[in-house]
């Protein structure tokens, strides 16, 4: 293993835009989470980026998955790395006025939460606030994160924010966060990582986001 293919892998996956990108136009961002998983012979990262996706009607937790050992599809996403996360959408979308709150309470996988909001209030507002009080119900389980990796691999760092680059500026290659995480993943050290630089995964960061 060696961070020039990891780097390489990533690359190529924005190139097809299956890189995470927190100024997605298609989603609002909401919430992120990074996994990286390695041994001796094996790397894996997910990123996690909690989206709400008006043209689906929902919010949700998109797994961008990558690594040397998958155990199907190919690196960035596919069909079932796209995690719906509301149950009960018509409920809260108010059909005279799309992306407006009707005021009832959200089902979040089949859990009741009652978020403060008001009826006529933009939904990604409301969404927004289920930070950080229920971020574990948007964010992936065990499950859902074994899903295209092998159950086996253990997971080396996790982290709930850092320094994401801007993909229409560069590609992950030339991101420093990225070159850390390589190395973190080509030596199985988590140490290799040293932050620097305030994080901007908030997605108040991000205000193109959703703009689309």
């Amino acid at each position: 293993m060696n961070t020039v293919e990891i780097l390489a892998q990533f690359d190529e996956a924005a190139e097809e835009f299956e890189f995470p990108d927190l100024n997605n136009g298609y989603y609002y961002a909401v919430d992120v989470r990074l996994h990286a998983y390695g041994d001796a012979e094996r790397w894996a990262l997910i990123v996690e980026a909690v989206g709400y996706s008006p043209r689906a009607g929902d919010l949700i937790d998109v797994l961008h998955v990558f690594g040397n050992c998958l155990t199907s599809g190919e690196p960035g996403f596919d069909n079932g790395d796209f995690l719906g996360r509301i149950d009960n959408w018509n409920d809260i979308e108010d059909c005279d006025e799309p992306e407006g709150y009707t005021g009832a309470p959200l089902v979040v996988r089949g859990r009741t939460v009652t978020v403060p909001g008001r009826a006529g209030e933009d939904l990604i507002d409301v969404l927004r606030r289920l930070v950080p009080e229920h971020r574990e119900l948007l964010l992936a389980d065990e499950t859902e994160l074994r899903r295209r990796i092998p159950a086996d691999l253990p997971e080396i760092l996790r982290l709930d924010e850092w320094r994401q680059p801007d993909l229409y500026e560069s590609v992950p290659s030339e991101s420093p966060f990225y070159q850390q995480i390589a190395e973190v993943l080509a030596t199985g050290d988590p140490g290799r990582y040293m932050p620097a630089g305030r994080p901007n995964t908030h997605w108040s960061f991000w205000p193109e986001s959703g703009s689309l």
